[in-house]
C-alpha cells in the first residue's frame, strides 16, 4: 500500500489517477483549490472499500500551502511514497491576443505548481531513501505546439525539469515520470482561459478539439498508462499511441513538425 497525494484531483485526469491509485488498495489525498469537488471524490471513492481517500484544500501557486500539506501527510502517516502534480490550467489564443495575464497565471499554476509540489516532495523522499514524483506535462512540451503557447512553454519546461530531476535523483533512491498526454476528454477543454481576459479561443474548446480528434482519450485510460508507467518507471509516459507517434515525427523532422503546426494557425486565423 503506498501513501500518496494527487494534485488538481477533483476532476479530469487527476480524479481517474486517484481512483486508480484507490482502486488497488492505495491511500490517496486528493488535493484541489475546489475543496467541495475534491471531497466528493474523496467520499466516493471510499465507497470502493480497496484504499483510502481523504481531500484537501490546495492551491498549488501557495509554495508555503503545498509545503504544509505534503509535510503533514508524511507526519501522518510516516511516509509519503506517491507525489502527482497534476495541477494546471488550460490557456489558448493566438501570441497577439494574449496579455501578459495570461503568462503570468499559466507559469503561476502550470509551472510554479509543479516547481512547488518538487521543492515540497524531494527532500521528503530524499530523507526516507525512497518515492516516486509524477508530473503532469503534456504532448505540448514536446511539440511545437501553437495557439496556446504559455502553455506550451511552461509543459516544455515541465518536461525539463522533470527529465533533469530524474538524473538528479536516481542515485539517491527516488524515482521522477513525466506525464506527456495528447487531448484528453477532460473539463479542463471545457474552460480555456479561466478567470483570465478572453481571447477569440476562450471558453469550451471540446467541439473544435473533437472535430481535429475526434477519438478523444479518456482520463480513465490514460490513468491506466500512468500507472503502468509509474510500476515500470518510465522517464516519459507519453499517450496514447497516435502522441507517441506524433512526437516521434517530430524528432524526425523538427521543421516538418513547425510546418504540421502552421496549418492549425492557417485554420485558425482563416
Amino acid at each position: 500500500m503506498s501513501i500518496a497525494i494527487v494534485t488538481g484531483g477533483a476532476s479530469g485526469i487527476g480524479r481517474a489517477i486517484a481512483t486508480a491509485l484507490v482502486a488497488r488498495g492505495d491511500t490517496v489525498v486528493v488535493a484541489d483549490i475546489d475543496a467541495g469537488r475534491a471531497a466528493a471524490v474523496a467520499d466516493r471513492l471510499n465507497t470502493l472499500r480497496r484504499g483510502k481517500a481523504a481531500s484537501a484544500p490546495l492551491d498549488v501557486t501557495d509554495a508555503d500551502a503545498v509545503t504544509a500539506l505534503y509535510q503533514g501527510v508524511r507526519s501522518e502517516h510516516g511516509r509519503l511514497d506517491l507525489v502527482f502534480n497534476n495541477a494546471g490550467i488550460a490557456v489558448a489564443g493566438l501570441a497577439e491576443d494574449l496579455t501578459l495575464d495570461h503568462w503570468n497565471r499559466t507559469i503561476d499554476v502550470n509551472l510554479r505548481g509543479v516547481v512547488h509540489g518538487v521543492h515540497a516532495a524531494y527532500p521528503i523522499m530524499l530523507d526516507q531513501g525512497g518515492g516516486h514524483i509524477v508530473n503532469t506535462a503534456s504532448l505540448a512540451g514536446l511539440l511545437p505546439m501553437p495557439l496556446g503557447i504559455p502553455y506550451t512553454a511552461t509543459k516544455h519546461a515541465v518536461v525539463g525539469l522533470s527529465l533533469g530531476l530524474r538524473a538528479e535523483a536516481a542515485g539517491r533512491g527516488v524515482r521522477v515520470s513525466v506525464v506527456c498526454p495528447s487531448f484528453v476528454d477532460t473539463p479542463l477543454l471545457a474552460n480555456m482561459n479561466p478567470g483570465l481576459p478572453a481571447t477569440p479561443m476562450s471558453g469550451d474548446a471540446t467541439d473544435g478539439i473533437r472535430r481535429a480528434s475526434p477519438r478523444l482519450y479518456t482520463a480513465e485510460k490514460l490513468a491506466r498508462d500512468i500507472m503502468r508507467g509509474v510500476d515500470r518507471n518510465r522517464a516519459l509516459i507519453v499517450a496514447p499511441a497516435h502522441g507517441r507517434a506524433a512526437w516521434l515525427g517530430a524528432r524526425l523532422s523538427p521543421s516538418g513538425a513547425v510546418r504540421v503546426a502552421r496549418l492549425a494557425v492557417g485554420r485558425v486565423r482563416r
